[in-house]
């Protein structure tokens, strides 16, 4: 199992995915709520909608500028970001996306496999290696 290279990118992809998963849920709050305030004939919840609307916006565009950097350790390939590369025979998707499987997994156990090149990498810093004098 693959490791990261620094803390740094512990922190990317933990926050993509955490930013994938917010955002997805802001999306389909925002609709439920603007659903529901076309129902009611209500202003105000007609506010809040669209202001959940803009949440999600700034959400989706903070996620792919993190995710884009946040790439997996053996194919260099963002793990986190829509991309229009042949992916994997093995991968599979959650909810119709490999992204959603690569986030959940990274949040749920701690480690993923890349939709990319398949293999499985630990959310965890690599040991470094003494130099040899």
């Amino acid at each position: 199992m693959h490791r990261l290279p620094s803390q740094t990118a512990v922190t990317r992809f933990r926050l993509a995915s955490l930013l994938l998963l917010a955002a997805c849920v802001s999306a389909l709050s925002a609709v439920g709520v603007l659903g529901y305030s076309m129902y009611e004939q209500d202003k105000f919840l007609m506010i809040i909608g669209v202001a959940l609307l803009c949440t999600t916006l700034i959400l989706v565009i903070f996620q792919l500028l993190v995710a884009s950097r946040a790439r997996c350790p053996l194919c260099l390939t963002p793990a986190l970001a829509s991309k229009g590369c042949s992916k994997h025979r093995s991968a599979r998707r959650l909810l119709g996306s490999y992204r959603f499987r690569v986030a959940a997994s990274i949040l749920a156990n701690g480690h993923f496999r890349c939709p990319y090149c398949g293999e499985p990498t630990a959310i965890e810093v690599r040991p470094r290696r003494a130099h040899e004098a």
